[in-house]
């Protein structure tokens, strides 16, 4: 008898003790790291948590006071057909399966035991949705910077795993840094010069997908730099003649042709032509046409632009022999000059010239 009343003591007590032992939640998944499309579960096993509902929650990265309850118990509340709910009695877990993943289920997925309305007991599990790079907006556009000034060019990208990030230049020219290659958010230029001008890629990769790409244009402005390709030319009078100068500047420069401090301009005697090759390329020609004494001399390119002032000079000097071309082919009737058709003519001319110079020189 004694014995009986122990025991239905003991049961008594061991209820009692049973039902004050607080909901607890035993397991959670780990994070989880899925594809685009693919299918995910999310398990929550909990004891002690009969009387009470368990519920799944989606959680805002950035608020934590924005909260989408998913389910409650063995019910869901989102009326998604991707979303289902298993639970299993024998061990009192609750599956979230979520199919067709799509990007904006990345998340934290909250288990919760909600005890009372200022008491509960949670446990989350990170849900990453691997995504392919997406280059922001606030990554460099353009430049247009002066020579000499220092750069920063910057890429940032989105995409999960991070992207990571590096640089190349069109046809894989060697960067200001050196190397074809440059790998890191952003690319320093200490002091930018001329032949650094171009187009500049940035590369964001992840292994998701092709990875982005996106173009950066940097322009460099510089004073005009001049070469002349000829600096010293002859043709005979009564003849055209080209006159070239190569200039290399940006912006593009206001090119003028002079002659004893006059600028020339297009009319009978002389024909100017600008031929812009790129932003920063222009060759300009001056031609002299049907060239008189006074033509001869000394003719100045310059070239200038808000960067800088530069010239140089060509010279065009007399020659007996007309010059081919541009004068291949040219006749000038009543002028006295022999008009030019062939090889064999021009040598038979100086034949002739330096037959009747050496008659002179003796008698």
């Amino acid at each position: 008898m004694h014995r009986r009343v122990i025991l239905a003591l003991i049961c008594v007590f061991l209820q009692t003790v049973a039902a004050q032992r607080s909901p607890t939640i035993s397991y959670i998944s780990q994070e989880q790291i899925k594809d685009i499309g693919e299918t995910v579960e999310l398990v929550c096993s909990v004891q002690y948590a009969q009387d009470y509902p368990v519920l799944w929650i989606k959680v805002n990265k950035d608020s934590a006071n924005e909260q989408v309850a998913l389910s409650t118990g063995t019910a869901l509340i989102i009326r998604d057909s991707r979303f289902a709910l298993k639970h299993d009695t024998a061990s009192s877990s609750y599956t979230l399966q979520i199919k067709d993943i799509q990007e904006t289920d990345a998340g934290r997925y909250q288990c919760r035991i909600q005890i009372s309305v200022s008491n509960l007991v949670s446990a989350e599990v990170e849900l990453s949705v691997r995504r392919q790079p997406i280059i922001s907006d606030n990554s460099t556009q353009s430049l247009v910077v002066s020579e000499g000034q220092p750069v920063v060019l910057e890429c940032y990208a989105n995409g999960f795993p991070p992207p990571r990030i590096s640089w190349r230049r069109e046809n894989n020219a060697i960067l200001p840094t050196g190397g074809s290659i440059y790998r890191g958010n952003t690319l320093k230029i200490s002091a930018i010069r001329k032949e650094d001008r171009g187009t500049y890629y940035c590369i964001a990769e992840n292994g998701v997908g092709r990875g982005a790409r996106r173009n950066m244009n940097v322009e460099v402005e510089f004073a005009p730099v001049i070469t002349a390709p000829r600096p010293r030319l002859g043709q005979a009078l009564q003849y055209d003649m080209d006159l070239e100068c190569h200039v290399e500047a940006y912006p593009p420069p206001a090119i003028i042709w002079l002659k004893d401090n006059v600028q020339l301009s297009n009319n009978q005697h002389y024909s100017i032509s600008h031929f812009a090759t790129a932003d920063e390329y222009t060759d300009t020609t001056i031609r002299v046409i049907t060239i008189e004494k006074r033509q001869y001399g000394e003719y100045i390119c310059r070239a200038a632009n808000k960067l800088g002032t530069v010239e140089t000079k060509v010279e065009l000097f007399e020659s007996i022999i007309p010059v081919c071309p541009p004068a291949c082919g040219q006749a000038h009737q009543g002028t006295g000059v022999i008009p030019v058709f062939s090889g064999p003519l021009v040598i038979l001319v100086l034949l002739i010239t330096m037959l009747t110079r050496n008659f002179y020189a003796k008698y």
